[in-house]
């Protein structure tokens, strides 16, 4: 499965997911779900609706567990991750996933998108 995952400020806005999105995705398969950090996963919904996909919250534990090739203090500080996006696209995507894309950045620098791949079975 293919996961889109996000981190994003509050003030984030849904052009900011979409271009993040879009960046992120370039040349790669449309992802088959996206997914965010449990608590502001109910602002990705409205995306996850236009795109058809499902949403998969990821608990604060879980984004902590995922090691991140990139590192951000603004994301370990506030989420003990290197980056939020792609911790929760490698959570969601599940064991032995890979990043297909690691961070991209909105041109709002308000949100963030990276993309997984999980392991076919």
């Amino acid at each position: 499965m293919i996961v889109a995952g996000f981190g994003f400020r509050e003030g984030a806005t849904p052009a900011s997911l979409r271009d993040a999105l879009a960046r992120a995705g370039v040349g790669l398969s449309p992802p088959q779900a996206l997914a965010a950090p449990a608590d502001k996963a109910p602002r990705l919904a409205p995306l996850a609706r236009e795109l058809h996909i499902p949403l998969i919250p990821i608990a604060a534990a879980a984004l902590q567990e995922v090691a991140t090739p990139t590192s951000s203090a603004a994301s370990l500080a506030a989420r003990q991750t290197g980056s939020v996006a792609e911790a929760s696209a490698l959570a969601a995507a599940g064991p032995g996933a890979r990043l297909l894309a690691g961070r991209h950045i909105s041109s709002d620098r308000m949100a963030t998108c990276a993309i997984a791949q999980g392991v076919s079975t």
